[in-house]
């Protein structure tokens, strides 16, 4: 990016926060979305836009864009607090499936770290087996043979777990689909189709996982408390769409 984009861009998110202070939200909406027009996304711009369209009581687009903040600063708590406010103003009140035993603890770990940070340790850890093992068969030490056999492995077992965590973590990533219903109130199918059978009904803010799409009309979706069913396209938006 040149120069003199990245003047022009923080000239607009600069005047963009001007209007918001002076009460013109949707004016400051235009300024910021300009922004992201041009390209550019930044948690400090999701949220900004987040906080205008709550001022204008527009639940789905301030959720959806606190979301996105939250994609870019996942532990920041002034993103969480007022998602949690936009939260509040939503219709649909669905209970979490909790999860529980083994599969929590597994879950727990993994989201400690990204894909990139596991990766890391499973690395450092194999390079230290390596380091170890070496120094057990050049070792002229009966003693110092035995314990850098024993740490070589016990090195290696904390490779395997944390190449098992970063592929784990990999699978959940892809796995995750987030979207927020954007329509007033939609009906979700039971199959793909308007003639099917109305399962639920949603509203605007929710926010659901994508499962699957078909015919570029309808998407499957499940919802926190493990329902699923097929809802328009158009009634939704997905979040990771950078």
């Amino acid at each position: 990016m040149s120069n003199f984009s990245i003047a022009q861009n923080n000239e607009l998110f600069t005047n963009a926060n001007s209007l918001y202070n002076e009460g013109k939200y949707q004016e400051a909406i235009q300024s910021y979305e300009s922004i992201l027009n041009n390209g550019v996304h930044s948690s400090e711009l999701y949220f900004n836009l987040a906080n205008a369209y709550y001022k204008l009581n527009e639940i789905a687009p301030s959720i959806y864009y606190y979301e996105k903040a939250k994609q870019l600063s996942p532990n920041d708590k002034d993103i969480e607090n007022n998602m949690s406010f936009a939260k509040n103003m939503t219709v649909d009140e669905i209970d979490n499936i909790p999860e529980t035993g083994f599969s929590k603890i597994v879950t727990s770990i993994t989201n400690l770290f990204s894909f990139d940070g596991w990766a890391i340790f499973s690395v450092t850890f194999v390079l230290l087996f390596v380091v170890l093992f070496l120094g057990y068969y050049f070792s002229y030490s009966t003693v110092k043979k035995r314990l850098s056999f024993v740490a070589s492995f016990i090195v290696l077992f904390f490779a395997a777990v944390t190449l098992f965590l970063a592929f784990q973590k990999e699978t959940y990533s892809k796995n995750d689909k987030p979207a927020i219903v954007f329509a007033q109130e939609s009906a979700i199918k039971s199959e793909p189709n308007l003639r099917s059978e109305t399962a639920f009904v949603l509203h605007e803010g929710t926010k659901v996982q994508i499962l699957e799409t078909y015919n570029k009309n309808w998407t499957k979706v499940k919802i926190a408390n493990g329902k699923t069913g097929w809802i328009a396209n158009a009634d939704i938006k997905p979040l990771k769409d950078f």
